[in-house]
């Protein structure tokens, strides 16, 4: 942990497994649908939804698959990384409408609030920028209760953008709406590609919440600004940086 350098202003964050646990949904979801998934796959079996999930979403932006398309596909295919059996085009789907039944509960991670609720006391700005499509991560902001914290006007959405993350110009849009300077502005997010190098590459600080003690992608470096490896030391940190 290199820690930042300079001074923070505003602070921006990604939402999936950033605000929420991401694989609670999940592996609700996967336990009502395919009892025969181990509890003991039920990481790597997320971990590879995750990966197809981040690889193909940008085919759905480019309109070369369906949003349905792509989602039947990173379940199946995550199925099949783990050499489970083949499932349907309709088991795919009824998954995803559980799945989106358990979405519709996901709670913020206490550690979180405490840190929205930290970094409101001080004055500091916070925004949101988040990879999906625009009705469903919206619907996640409203469940979350972000708008207690965030202002509509910070918050950006990648579909309704044409660009996603880990592009440049998603954070470039990011600096003009929401009227930062890139070098005063820290971007919390779990993603290696898409946060890190994301924000990294857009003159950015970056804080790598790796709470899932990820292995750096082949062929990266360490340019994370700062790395977590728990929820439990996002306070700290913050309290630290803004003290």
């Amino acid at each position: 942990m290199k820690g930042v350098s300079i001074l923070i202003e505003t602070v921006v964050f990604d939402i999936d497994d950033t605000i929420y646990d991401q694989q609670e949904p999940f592996r609700k979801a996967v336990q009502k649908l395919f009892p025969l998934v181990s509890e003991e796959d039920m990481l790597p079996l997320y971990t590879r939804f995750r990966v197809h999930s981040d690889a193909n979403f940008n085919k759905v932006i480019t309109q070369e698959w369906t949003l349905e398309f792509m989602r039947n596909h990173r379940i199946s295919q995550s199925l099949k990384d783990l050499d489970y059996p083949h499932i349907t085009d309709e088991q795919a789907l009824t998954f995803q409408e559980v799945y989106e039944v358990e979405l519709d509960a996901i709670t913020m991670h206490q550690e979180v609030e405490k840190c929205l609720d930290f970094l409101k006391q001080k004055e500091v700005p916070i925004s949101i920028i988040t990879n999906g499509p625009t009705d469903h991560q919206y619907k996640k902001i409203l469940q979350l209760g972000l708008l207690n914290w965030v202002e509509e006007e910070n918050i950006i959405i990648s579909q309704a953008t044409g660009f996603e993350k880990p592009d440049v110009e998603i954070f470039d849009l990011g600096k003009k709406q929401f009227s930062l300077q890139p070098e005063n502005s820290l971007y919390v997010g779990d993603n290696f590609n898409n946060d890190v190098i994301g924000s990294k590459r857009a003159g950015w600080q970056a804080l790598w919440l790796n709470h899932r003690n990820r292995q750096l992608p082949k062929g990266t470096s360490q340019i994370q600004d700062i790395e977590l490896t728990s929820f439990e030391q996002l306070l700290p940190t913050f309290q630290h940086i803004f003290a």
